[in-house]
C-alpha cells in the first residue's frame, strides 16, 4: 500500500515540527510632540523674526543716503508749495475757501516724496520694515507706545494751556465756559448747552484723533517713517533734530500766510521750526523706541486734535486765541523740554528697538555675537 506519509525508521527520524509563526509585536506608536506653551510659541516666533531680520540686513543704513535725502526734501517741500500756490495766487490767504482742502493735501506731500525715493532713488531691502509699517510684533510693545502717544499728546496741550494761564498768556473759563457760548453767538448757530459740548468733546476725542491720524499718516510716513531712519547714521540726537528742522521748514507755505503763529514773516517760520524740533524729538523717540511708525502717527493725530479741541475752555475775552499761551508757544515749548529732559535723564532717548523682537530677545542676540 502506498501512502504519502512514510513511517519513520531508526535510520530516518521524523522531521522536526515547523514552529508556528508568531506575529511580531507592533512597534510602540511614536509619541506625539508635546503641545507648545506660550513661552515656546514666543521663542519660535522670535526665531522666525531673527531669520527674517538676518535676511533683510541692517535696520538702518550704514551711511546717510544724502542724494535720497535731498530728493525727498525737494519733493516734499516743492510739492508743498505747489499745493498751496492757489491760495497764494487768490490773495485771500487763510480765508480762501480752498484752504482747508489744500492744507489736507499738503499733509500728503511727504508721503509722495517717500514713494518716489523708496521705489526709484534708494530702494530698501524691505520697504515696510524700513518705514516702520511692519512687523507689528511684539504687539504688546506696539500698542503700549500707541497708548503712550495718545495719552501724552492729548494731555500736553491741556497742560500747556493751564501753564499758559499761570503765566498770564491765556485766560481759561472752566466754570462758565464762556468761550463756547461766544463761539455759538459769533457763528449764528443754534445754541447748545456748554456742558453738553464739553461732554461731546470728551467722548468723541479718541474718534477724532483716529480720523486726524489718517491725515497725519501722510506726514509721518515721510518724517518718521523714511527720513528719520535715513538720517540715523548721524546719531540719535542729530537725526532727531535735523528731521525736526526739515519738518518745520516744510510748513513755510502756510506759516507765511499767518497759519498757527499769526505772523507772515520769518519769525513765524522760526517759531514753527522750534516747535517741530521739540515735538519731533519726542515723536521720533516713540518711532525709534517702538521700531514702528504707528505710535508717531497717533501722536501727530492726537496733538492736532487736542490742540483744537481744548480751545473750548478758553475764556470769551481771549477769542480768537493766540498761539503763545498754547502748546504752540512758550508753555508748550517748556513742557516739551521737560519731557525731553526726562527721556535724557532716564536714558530712554537712546533705547531703540529691533523690528519684531522685544528688548530682551534683542539682548540675547547681542550676547551671542
Amino acid at each position: 500500500m502506498t501512502d504519502d506519509v512514510r513511517s519513520a525508521t531508526p535510520d530516518q527520524p521524523l522531521p522536526a515540527p515547523i514552529p508556528a509563526v508568531r506575529a511580531m509585536p507592533a512597534a510602540p506608536p511614536a509619541s506625539a510632540p508635546a503641545p507648545m506653551g506660550p513661552a515656546d510659541r514666543r521663542r519660535a516666533a522670535a526665531d522666525r523674526q531673527r531669520a527674517k531680520n538676518a535676511d533683510r540686513g541692517q535696520i538702518f543704513p550704514t551711511s546717510v543716503p544724502w542724494v535720497a535725502v535731498a530728493v525727498f526734501t525737494l519733493i516734499a517741500c516743492g510739492a508743498g508749495w505747489l499745493v498751496v500756490l492757489p491760495v497764494w495766487l487768490s490773495g485771500e490767504g487763510l480765508t480762501d475757501p480752498l484752504f482747508g482742502l489744500l492744507a489736507l493735501a499738503l499733509m500728503y506731500t511727504p508721503a509722495l516724496a517717500t514713494v518716489v525715493v523708496v521705489l526709484w532713488v534708494r530702494r530698501p531691502a524691505n520697504i515696510p520694515r524700513y518705514l516702520g509699517l511692519s512687523p507689528i510684533r511684539p504687539a504688546g510693545r506696539t500698542w503700549l507706545f500707541v497708548a503712550i502717544a495718545f495719552v501724552l499728546f492729548t494731555v500736553l496741550p491741556l497742560l500747556a494751556m493751564l501753564l499758559g494761564q499761570a503765566m498770564g498768556l491765556i485766560s481759561l473759563d472752566f466754570a462758565g465756559l464762556s468761550g463756547i457760548t461766544a463761539a455759538f453767538e459769533a457763528s449764528g448757530g443754534v445754541a447748545i448747552d456748554p456742558a453738553t459740548v464739553v461732554l461731546i468733546t470728551l467722548v468723541t476725542l479718541p474718534i477724532v484723533t483716529v480720523v486726524n491720524s489718517a491725515a497725519a499718516f501722510g506726514e509721518e510716513i515721510g518724517w518718521r517713517g523714511w527720513l528719520l531712519p535715513s538720517l540715523r547714521p548721524l546719531g540719535t540726537v542729530p537725526a532727531l533734530v535735523l528731521t525736526g528742522v526739515i519738518w518745520g521748514l516744510w510748513h513755510s507755505p502756510i506759516i507765511l500766510l499767518g497759519y498757527n503763529y499769526q505772523r507772515t514773516d520769518l519769525l513765524g517760520v522760526l517759531a514753527m521750526v522750534v516747535f517741530c524740533v521739540l515735538t519731533g524729538v519726542v515723536v521720533g523717540w516713540l518711532r525709534l523706541r517702538s521700531a514702528s511708525v504707528w505710535p508717531a502717527v497717533i501722536a501727530h493725530g492726537a496733538i492736532n486734535t487736542a490742540t483744537a479741541q481744548w480751545l473750548i475752555f478758553v475764556h470769551a475775552d481771549d477769542l480768537p486765541v493766540g498761539p503763545w499761551g498754547t502748546i504752540l508757544g512758550w508753555p508748550g515749548w517748556m513742557l516739551l523740554v521737560v519731557v525731553i529732559l526726562a527721556l535724557v535723564l532716564t536714558r530712554q532717548l537712546w533705547k531703540q528697538a529691533t523690528p519684531g523682537l522685544t528688548m530682551a530677545e534683542a539682548r540675547v542676540d547681542d550676547r551671542s555675537v
